[in-house]
């Protein structure tokens, strides 16, 4: 066996509706390469979604809509295990033991909690706090080694590994959970928003130029990058100056991660011309990878018994593993086993 195959890999995308440009080249495409080599769980993480109000109609939709999303962008459900998080009750069960091991001044570092309470902190659910536990419980459920994450769930990450290791000291237990290392591929930059280069792409921004949607059409898409901020002057000829230019830059990476082409390679091409065709070259590589992905998708939606079979057969293979961990979990800390 390859033992690069030893190594275990869990992420998770959560069902918040119109995946973008972003979530694939910072994520998606980054597991479609993971699942020949590594033994991969991708979850859709809903119990993480309610830690905000849903409508339930859209969160049932959406749902579906990241399943499918997984499998049209190359995801194969028999390499990899795809589920949703509430079908394994477990990960609720090994969050609740673990919010007993974490601290709260752990939980009061988390800087994510900040940024989406807002002001209104008060008023955010308790859920919202301690989703990082939660978080430590999807990935240490399965053991796994190894977690990709980008640099807003870095400090989510840490306290995993800080969770894992009490856990293991407390119960004298060496080991016992793997201390999982982060899967970073320096290649991808951080995708930010078409309106403004210092604030990353999201669905929560209001508007709809913001972003490129997985779900966008040949129109939409060209229409969005021509709109797409860049500057009054000509492609600058350096990385330095293009750095000093955030929507550029962001522009750039869309393209580098797009076509594969790197950032100095796309300078040379585009250095001293204006940013129209640049844009136009951008929109026809969007669209060739977009296009096929939107179809399937589409494809895919229209046959909720297929997506169905998935996420059954997936929480099947998950919960196998789950309750394995479960079972050796409460015989650690003291539990009569069921």
């Amino acid at each position: 066996m390859n033992n690069s195959k030893n190594k275990i890999v869990f992420s998770g995308v959560q069902p918040s509706g119109d995946l973008h440009i972003g979530n694939y080249l910072g994520a998606i495409k980054n597991f479609i390469s993971m699942q020949h080599e590594y033994d991969c769980l991708f979850c859709v993480v809903d119990l993480h979604a309610i830690t905000v109000k849903q409508d339930p109609i859209e969160l049932k939709n959406n749902t579906y809509e990241v399943v499918a999303t997984y499998i049209a962008s190359g995801i194969d459900p028999k390499r990899s295990i795809i589920f949703n998080q509430s079908h394994v009750s477990s990960h609720a069960e090994l969050a609740w033991i673990l919010n007993c091991v974490c601290r709260i001044g752990w939980l009061n570092r988390m800087t994510q909690f900040k940024e989406k309470a807002g002001n209104d902190k008060e008023n955010a659910s308790s859920g919202l706090f301690s989703y990082p536990t939660l978080m430590a419980a999807d990935i240490l459920l399965y053991k796994a080694t190894h977690v990709p994450v980008g640099n807003d769930q870095k400090q989510h990450l840490e306290l995993t590994r800080d969770i894992a290791q009490k856990f293991n000291n407390d119960f004298k237990v060496k080991d016992f959970f793997p201390v999982p290392e982060p899967f970073i591929d320096k290649n991808i930059s951080r995708i930010m928003s078409l309106r403004n280069g210092l604030e990353k792409m999201s669905k929560s921004e209001e508007s709809d130029y913001s972003r490129i949607s997985l779900m966008d059409n040949e129109e939409s898409i060209r229409k969005k990058i021509k709109k797409a901020k860049t500057a009054d002057i000509v492609m600058p000829d350096t990385e330095k100056e293009i750095n000093e230019l955030p929507e550029v830059n962001n522009l750039l990476n869309i393209f580098s991660g797009v076509t594969q082409k790197s950032k100095s390679e796309l300078i040379s091409i585009y250095s001293g011309k204006n940013f129209a065709g640049f844009k136009q070259n951008l929109s026809d590589a969007l669209i060739e990878l977009i296009s096929p992905i939107n179809s399937e998708i589409s494809r895919l939606m229209n046959d909720k018994a297929y997506l169905d079979s998935i996420i059954k057969n997936g929480a099947e293979k998950a919960n196998e593993r789950a309750m394995k961990t479960l079972s050796e979990v409460y015989d650690i800390i003291g539990f009569i086993k069921k």
